[in-house]
């Protein structure tokens, strides 16, 4: 019964992390939007300078209550992750601004090979047949939802590569730096968010007028924009934990995966929000498919043979096993 019991506990924990996963994230979509579309706050690059600040906040509160503990990231280790997440940043807005609708999102749909690549070639992992053949069938039904107009230049396709590349890698490192430092999710925020936050905050405005021409400064702050910045950082406090929770109790690929589930409910939304305009014969297949590939994906990757390292290789973990169900423990808790 002790096994059994452990492994309903696991399921019960990677569940919630995933719904908070997605709850944060969705949640921030639809503030941003509203704060960009109906308030003209349009500092994307800024204002995810602020979400990391007030994470650094958080983690802050969080060390003097005693739930995170002292722990050691190796600077250059974290200077290369958060080189990686801001080139991600200012990737993807770049992207976006640059290209169509539907390259943007082809774009975004390949970092799941991406991140495929980086597994079979970093940490010698093999996918199976199912595998494989799943992972293709979540993207055709994605591709077949959120895909249009498909028009692409050479700027736009030089930030798309440096956006999925820089994405991809990433969220690798994020699951690379917890498994080989015994990093709960608490832990490694407290090390990246203050050098994001300090380094966002200082190029943002300077992003933001070169891709916006209006200068954040300048920008007519009221009572309710200041309310819904204020909102979007308390939610982006959850979207960034939720991130490094999902991505360390899994992978990369999974959390690409079953995180276009949030693609999906940001449409939902869309057609309970603005009607029939939303939604169409065309979203709807695309969701079937997409639903059914993520649930094969599940089922496929956690048979023995369906996602396994081809060798002995692992992570360093001289620490590991003296904090490593610490660290897991904290994570399940959240």
């Amino acid at each position: 019964m002790a096994p059994a019991s452990k492994a309903d506990r696991k399921a019960a924990a990677d569940v919630a992390a995933w719904m908070f996963n997605v709850v944060t994230s969705v949640g921030i979509i639809i503030v941003n939007k509203a704060l960009m579309a109906t308030y003209g706050f349009s500092f994307a690059t800024t204002l995810t300078g602020l979400h990391f600040a007030t994470t650094t906040l958080m983690t802050a509160v969080l060390r003097w209550l005693g739930y995170i503990q002292s722990s050691h990231l190796p600077p250059q280790e974290l200077l290369k992750f958060v080189i990686f997440a801001n080139f991600s940043i200012v990737g993807m807005n770049v992207s976006l601004m640059w290209n169509s609708v539907g390259f943007y999102q082809i774009a975004k749909l390949s970092m799941i090979p991406v991140s495929c690549f980086l597994e079979v070639v970093l940490d010698k992992i093999r996918y199976s047949r199912d595998t494989k053949l799943s992972i293709a069938v979540v993207l055709l039904g994605v591709g077949v939802c959120t895909i249009t107009d498909v028009s692409v230049n050479a700027r736009g396709f030089i930030a798309a590569f440096i956006a999925v590349w820089s994405t991809s890698l990433q969220q690798y490192y994020v699951h690379f730096l917890q498994k080989k430092y015994s990093l709960s999710s608490f832990n490694l925020l407290g090390h990246t968010a203050p050098a994001q936050a300090a380094s966002l905050l200082l190029l943002g405005p300077f992003l933001d007028y070169w891709m916006t021409n209006k200068r954040v400064d300048a920008y007519d702050y009221d009572i309710v924009s200041v309310m819904f910045i204020v909102l979007s950082c308390t939610i982006a406090v959850g979207t960034n934990l939720s991130q490094f929770i999902c991505i360390g109790r899994f992978s990369a690929v999974s959390f690409q995966v079953i995180g276009h589930m949030k693609t999906i409910l940001v449409l939902i939304m869309g057609f309970l929000f603005f009607g029939k305009e939303g939604l169409n014969l065309q979203v709807v297949v695309g969701m079937v498919i997409a639903v059914m590939g993520m649930i094969w994906y599940g089922n496929a990757s956690s048979k023995p043979g369906g996602k396994e390292r081809r060798s002995s290789h692992s992570l360093p973990t001289s620490r590991q096993h003296k904090h490593g169900s610490e660290s897991t423990e904290l994570d399940g808790k959240v």
